[in-house]
């Protein structure tokens, strides 16, 4: 018996997934760059926000037509791959079709037959979605941050996946014992006549040709992910999970802050008094760059999808300000890849670059654009919170650069002497309803 295919299939597949882990340890490594925080309460809530919008698609289906394609591609696309089990037993172990050995043949043809009618519907909607973005081109996928990379990449899974499709297809087609046995063949056996007239032993090389690519289609496709913004696919269940709880308009505040305000608002505190616990002051209010952020914030950043519906929501956006939700979110993953590619670079330690999240990716202007109307947070479909991060750059140009616009700094210095955000004085505040 010959095992070189055997062998070759198993040195294909540890690579694939070697490389796989390499990378997701990677993508481990720079996520846990970010600031602690604790997301351990209401567990019973967050399993149902994962269970309903990560797995349940919830939050998709708001757009109709989108979400429904959407949960096609995904339903199919993850059940399909449920063959990808028998590929590599059959791979590994010299078989072919093990399922028929171990299921009757009307279970195993259900299920084969149930996977090609889901490929035919995923291959349908992948090319409406290719429709919708390059030829009717919703202006989401057009704004100014779409750049080559983002906006190929998008394409690229789409042909990803229409060429998966075919070659399952083609590789049942092709199969004669399979097409012989009448059961399961929904799809392929409309497919099989094209290849009519051929011989046994060449439809066989084209079946085994098909079953390889298939297979190793699927190892490229897994190891692209972590370049791609479909790495979703695999975040989007921790990332609902770890998303936020709190209501839309509640802010986070500093605990150092809090305290510091607690005392000089109480008369009877010792302001020279030493504190009863061991509250840190933050080496640094506010963020400036990626390590400031939280490990949360960092998740949401490469769980971000790109679909642009936050920018398209953005009431900001829609006025012609420079701020994109999606953006901002682009930014904060391209930073942490380049601290990630540093820390690589360095033997494992970060070397100052003379680079930062602000400034070099995110601008001020984009950062006091926004309203803080949560429209973004609202319409991610996978929990992402852009305006935490936005909030948390803006909280450290106050606190630390001083650098709020004149506005801001006029209505903060009329708090501080009249106790209120307008020019007036206290002794005249019953006059301030006529003003």
């Amino acid at each position: 018996m010959n095992y070189l295919p055997n062998v070759l299939f198993a040195i294909v597949l540890v690579i694939g997934i070697g490389y796989f882990a390499k990378n997701v340890k990677k993508l481990i490594r720079n996520i846990k760059l970010g600031q602690a925080v604790n997301v351990s309460d209401n567990k019973s809530q967050r399993w149902k926000n994962m269970t309903m919008i990560a797995l349940g698609q919830s939050k998709m289906v708001r757009r109709p037509i989108a979400g429904f394609l959407h949960i096609v591609v995904y339903v199919g696309f993850i059940i399909i791959n449920i063959e990808v089990l028998e590929i590599i037993i059959d791979g590994l172990f010299g078989t072919h079709r093990i399922g028929l050995k171990v299921l009757p043949v009307s279970v195993y043809g259900f299920l084969i037959g149930a996977f090609e009618i889901l490929a035919v519907l995923v291959f349908i909607s992948v090319i409406i979605f290719w429709i919708r973005r390059n030829t009717i081109k919703l202006a989401r996928f057009w704004k100014n941050e779409m750049t080559s990379w983002p906006k190929n990449d998008g394409n690229y899974i789409l042909y990803f996946e229409m060429v998966l499709m075919a070659l399952f297809l083609i590789m049942n087609a092709t199969d004669v014992s399979f097409q012989e046995l009448n059961s399961g063949n929904i799809v392929s056996q409309f497919i099989a006549p094209w290849f009519g007239g051929l011989s046994e032993t060449t439809l066989n090389i084209i079946e085994r040709a098909a079953w390889w690519l298939h297979i190793i289609g699927i190892l490229i496709f897994l190891n692209y992910l972590y370049f791609s913004k479909h790495l979703h696919i695999l975040l989007a269940f921790p990332n609902t999970y770890y998303g936020k709880l709190k209501p839309q308009g509640q802010f986070n505040n500093l605990e150092a802050v809090t305290k510091e305000v607690q005392l000089m608002m109480d008369p009877d505190a010792d302001p020279y008094a030493v504190p009863e616990d061991d509250t840190e002051t933050p080496a640094k209010f506010g963020a400036s760059d990626v390590q400031d952020l939280n490990w949360v914030q960092l998740l949401n950043a490469y769980t971000c999808t790109e679909c642009g519906r936050c920018t398209s929501e953005c009431p900001a956006n829609q006025t012609g300000k420079k701020l994109s939700p999606r953006k901002i979110m682009m930014d904060t993953r391209d930073r942490l890849e380049e601290v990630g590619k540093n820390i690589d670079a360095n033997k494992g330690e970060f070397k100052d670059d003379g680079k930062q999240l602000l400034n070099n990716y995110i601008t001020t202007e984009e950062l006091w654009a926004c309203t803080s109307c949560n429209a973004c947070v609202e319409a991610c479909p996978v929990s992402i919170d852009p305006l935490s991060i936005i909030l948390d750059m803006r909280r450290y140009l106050v606190m630390e650069q001083s650098a709020a616009p004149t506005e801001l700094n006029t209505m903060m210095t009329n708090i501080e002497n009249n106790g209120a955000p307008w020019p007036y004085n206290q002794m005249d505040r019953l006059n301030w309803k006529n003003q």
